[in-house]
């Protein structure tokens, strides 16, 4: 019986940190616990029982968000086109950015920090980023000037870019081609 109550205790775990991620990535600080408990169809009681506090329980979030993104960069290593696979994924970061922004300033406006595993699982991400970056920088996809940090900046630049999804593609569009090799005539080259 006890081996029960441990699958079901880590399907409880599960099930609430996808309620969270929804309840606050929509609500961000606005957003509860027991709304998190609620919709997840169990106790505040469990709630905490898996996460002691709120800054707990965002941070278990953001750390298993930030995996996920790991993963998927991960999984993009191998694509055979590392230049498409480069703006691919950089087009779901800011896509994705909107949820991940409102997680985190609940975190830190539920008392949690920067600091930590979420700290660490975002190392995790850039590095992965890093990696899709010199594969595009090696097949001739993205110029060889362009370091880690500057794609971050450019990340953030355009992670907070609030505006309909037209000028955000356009948005888009424009970074690529300004991190886009230089052809022998001067004109950088980005392909689709």
């Amino acid at each position: 019986m006890p081996r029960t109550q441990r699958v079901d205790a880590q399907a409880n775990r599960g099930r609430i940190l996808d309620v969270a991620e929804e309840v606050f990535g929509a609500s961000g600080a606005a957003a509860s616990t027991e709304e998190v408990a609620r919709r997840a169809g169990v106790g505040i009681a469990t709630v905490f029982r898996h996460f002691p506090t709120k800054a707990a329980l965002l941070q278990a979030v953001l750390v298993r968000r930030y995996d996920r993104l790991r993963e998927q960069a991960e999984a993009l290593l191998g694509a055979e086109d590392p230049g498409s696979a480069f703006r691919d994924f950089f087009r779901h970061l800011v896509a994705d950015a909107a949820t991940k922004i409102a997680i985190g300033e609940a975190l830190l406006h539920a008392g949690g920090d920067s600091d930590g595993e979420a700290a660490q699982a975002s190392n995790g991400l850039r590095r992965a980023v890093g990696a899709l970056l010199q594969r595009a920088q090696r097949a001739g996809a993205v110029r060889d000037d362009v370091e880690l940090p500057e794609v971050y900046a450019l990340l953030v630049a355009m992670s907070r870019l609030a505006t309909d999804a037209e000028v955000t593609a356009r948005a888009l569009e424009i970074v690529f081609d300004g991190l886009a090799e230089v052809t022998g005539g001067g004109r950088r080259t980005v392909r689709p």
